[in-house]
This record gives C-alpha cells, sequence and structure tokens, in this order.
C-alpha cells in the first residue's frame, strides 16, 4: 500500500490542537503538508518560506537527506528498545557526539522526548543532587518572571508567563521569581544584549536571603527568553547571576531548547555569552524537529555526585519510556553529520550580521515598538490594537497575512518571531523582511 500524507483530512473536529484557538483556526485553516530545505507548500503546491524552522527546531533545514537516511537505517535495524537496564549502540553514539561537541565541563547526558521533560528533569536532578550531598533543605526553585520553560507541571511552576500558568492553580510549592529583564524605556530597539539591566540580577540575592541561601536548590533562566518576544540579556547580567548563584551553592540552570544547537553558531550559547552553568537543557534543533526528543546535560561534578553508592542501586529514579529511543538517537547522529558536512553553524554566524541589520531596518514601520535580536533569533513588538478586547489582534493579523503571502511568522502576545533555518541566505532574509515590512503597511 503507498501512503498519501498529502491529500485532505475527511475532519478538522477531533484533533484538539496544541496552543490553538480551535474555532478560529479551522474557520480558516493554515495547512501545510510538505517541506523541503527553507520551505513548506500548502496543499496546492504554493511555496511558504519558513521563518520559523518550524517551532525554533528545524535548524538545518527541511528534508535533510543524512537525517531520513540515519533514520530509516536505525528503523529497519530495529523500531525500539528500553533504556532501562538495557542498552543499544545508537544511543551511545549519539551521547558521545553530543558530549564532544560541548562546552566543558559538561560530560554526560540524559535524554527524554521534549523541552518540558528535559526541564523537569533538570529540576529533579538539581534537588536530587542537593539531598545526596547532604543538603536536602534546598528545596526551593527560582524561575524568572516572562520565562518558559515547557508545560510540565515543573516547567510551568518554574516558569513565569501568567496566560501559562492561571489556569492551573498552585503548582509547585517552593517556588519564587526573579524580575524579567525587558526595559522598553532604555533599551528600545537595542541590538544583541542591551546595555542596561545587569542590575536586575541583583534582585537574585534578595529572594535568596528571603528563603535564606541554604533552602535554595537551583535558578532556572533562559540565556534569552524566548517564547515571551525574544529577550537578549543585559550586558553583565548572567555573568551577575553565576557569580551569586556560585556564592551560596546554588545550581544554575540554563534552558537552551530554544537558544541551544546552532542559533548563535555553536553547540551552546556559554560560548557565546562567556558564562557557564551547571545544567542545560535543549531539545528542538537537537534531531532538527524530526524525532521528539529532549536532553539534560550535566557537568562532571553532578554526575559524579551520584556514583557514590552500591553499584546495584539506581542512582536516579528517573526516565521515560522513550528516554533515548533509537530513532530519536539516530536523527542525533544524522542532524550532527548535516551541520558539520554543509558547515551549518558557521553560516549562522556569517548571517547573523546581515540578519541583525535587516530585522532593525523594521524600526519606524507601522505599530512596530521594539525590535530585538540575538543570534539568529529575533522579536518584532507591536503596538496594542484600540479593541481593549483584542489587544493583540495586529500580530494574529499580520501572521495570518504573511502565511497568505509566502511567508511563515509566528506570533505569540504582541510579538512577531523569527528563529529561520540556519541555512537561510541573504535574499531570504530580504525577502522575510520586506514582505513583513508591505503587511505592516496595510493595517
Amino acid at each position: 500500500m503507498a501512503y498519501d500524507f498529502t491529500t485532505a483530512a475527511n475532519s478538522l473536529d477531533e484533533f484538539w490542537m496544541p496552543f490553538t484557538p480551535q474555532r478560529y483556526f479551522k474557520k480558516a485553516p493554515r495547512m501545510i503538508v510538505r517541506a523541503k530545505g527553507m520551505y513548506y507548500y500548502d496543499p496546492e503546491g504554493k511555496e511558504i518560506l519558513d521563518a520559523a524552522a518550524g517551532m525554533w527546531c528545524v535548524n538545518a533545514g527541511h528534508d535533510q537527506p543524512k537525517i531520513k537516511e540515519a533514520i530509516t537505517a536505525q528503523l529497519e535495524l530495529m523500531d525500539y528498545a528500553p533504556c532501562f537496564q538495557f542498552g543499544y549502540p545508537t544511543v551511545f553514539k549519539a551521547a558521545s557526539r553530543l558530549i564532544a561537541d560541548m562546552p566543558e565541563p559538561f560530560t554526560n547526558v540524559f535524554f527524554s522526548n521534549s523541552g518540558s521533560e528535559a526541564v523537569d528533569t533538570a529540576l529533579k536532578i538539581a534537588l536530587a543532587y542537593h539531598r545526596i550531598r547532604g543538603e536536602g533543605t534546598r528545596r526551593v526553585l527560582i524561575g524568572r518572571e516572562r520565562g518558559y520553560h515547557g508545560v510540565g507541571f515543573g516547567g510551568i511552576s518554574v516558569g513565569g508567563l501568567p496566560y501559562n500558568r492561571a489556569t492551573f492553580g498552585q503548582l509547585l510549592p517552593n517556588l519564587d521569581h526573579l524580575r524579567h529583564t525587558h526595559d522598553l524605556m532604555r533599551n528600545a530597539f537595542a541590538r544583541g544584549m542591551p546595555d542596561h539591566g545587569a542590575e536586575y540580577a541583583d534582585e537574585l540575592d534578595r529572594l535568596i536571603y528571603l528563603h535564606d541561601p541554604m533552602n535554595i536548590a537551583a535558578v532556572i533562566v533562559e540565556p534569552v527568553a524566548g517564547s515571551t518576544g525574544v529577550l537578549p540579556p543585559p550586558k553583565g547580567y548572567l555573568q551577575r547571576l553565576r557569580e551569586i548563584c556560585t556564592k551560596h551553592g546554588i545550581l544554575l540552570i540554563f534552558d537552551e531548547v530554544v537558544t541551544g544547537f546552532g542559533r548563535f553558531g555553536t553547540m551552546s550559547s556559554v560560548d557565546y555569552f562567556g558564562v557557564t552553568p551547571d545544567l542545560i537543557t535543549m531539545a528542538k534543533g537537537i534531531t532538527n524537529g524530526t524525532v521528539p526528543l529532549g536532553a539534560t546535560f550535566v557537568t562532571k561534578t553532578i554526575y559524579d555526585a551520584f556514583m557514590n553508592g552500591p553499584e546495584h542501586v539506581i542512582e536516579l529514579m528517573h526516565g521515560y519510556t522513550y528516554s533515548g529511543h533509537p530513532l530519536a538517537a539516530a536523527a542525533i547522529i544524522g542532524t550532527m553529520d548535516t551541520i558539520q558536512d554543509q558547515k551549518i553553524w558557521d553560516n549562522a554566524k556569517a548571517m547573523a550580521k546581515p540578519f541583525e541589520d535587516a530585522v532593525h531596518s523594521l524600526k519606524g514601520e507601522p505599530h512596530v515598538v521594539d525590535v530585538r535580536n540575538c543570534g539568529m533569533l529575533a522579536g518584532i513588538q507591536l503596538a496594542e490594537s484600540k479593541d481593549p478586547n483584542d489587544l493583540n489582534k495586529y500580530p494574529r493579523e499580520v501572521s495570518y497575512e504573511l502565511f497568505r503571502r509566502g511567508l511563515m511568522v509566528r506570533y505569540t502576545g504582541p510579538n512577531l518571531y523569527l528563529s529561520p533555518p540556519l541555512i537561510i541566505n541573504q535574499a531570504q532574509i530580504d525577502q522575510i523582511v520586506t514582505t513583513i515590512k508591505d503587511v505592516l503597511k496595510t493595517l
């Protein structure tokens, strides 16, 4: 039997779509059926330039042959194997490939299925780490306002997006949050890291003494806050967080689900920002979006702390049925080969400045109140509409009109997001920005 997945669906009713207004979408669905390189294609074959890398994840571009080859080879050999007290070669090869490109002192990786699970894994490792070291009072986790750390109960608890949290009640105990770093008055249209706001990190000292240093387990932040509108860290901010955490024996976690795997031309943004945390989470681009996988990286110090009990006893009571799934592990290897062979991260570095120049040319366009960028990420903040019942109407209308004109751009709240595949060229950057300008003029 030959499958044809380009034919129209029999019904749109049954699928409850994630993070989507069901009724609004299904009145005028934006459907895509195929992807290749920098482009999606709709059912009529119309080309849609992907300015979002799907959802921050298709960093190497769509339909990469080596990734498909790796997944297919593993599938034909073995479709599934558990990693609970069994193993198979591909997952160990994948872990070794990743660690070889990670900055020191990261030596080990724990696999899960998504960024949400990678974050929950990091939080559990942090809590367990302190307990096995005899500091079990360290139970408080500190996140940041406007932070996004997935949709698990741990992630939305340390996260700071009110509209993600409000529906679900009290969430986890023993939490606090830093102030966000967005300072529109002082930092509007800053290129890269803004000059003002390093002092916001000093609030961590206040929270630490409020809870007592010996009660704090970890601080978790996105190096660049993604889903809230692409907020690069102020100059010196991450360094200050690192200093405070080190002073008090608190673990620092970087959520790099968005910033990792090439957005700054390297595996991790650690090299870009010059700040090393204790744990790093990744997902999305790690398999180029082909097979779900999350990864939690830890330093040798953390890993070795768990390796002191009897050898026959499980050191960390944690894991998922699909941790280290064979197809996901193969996708990592195929993705790494693709990135290296095509020098995709080199292209990301080369395109970062032209990308920055292009997105900042949107300053002065109708309804644009801020443009923020860092690496191959950008956020375009639009003004609120005059409709009190639909304040964020403009980004939604722009996103839908851009799709009609052959451009995929995502939006949340007042922001449009740009995170294109890292194979992008100058002409495609120009097309993205020119099309956005044209649509903004129609509002």
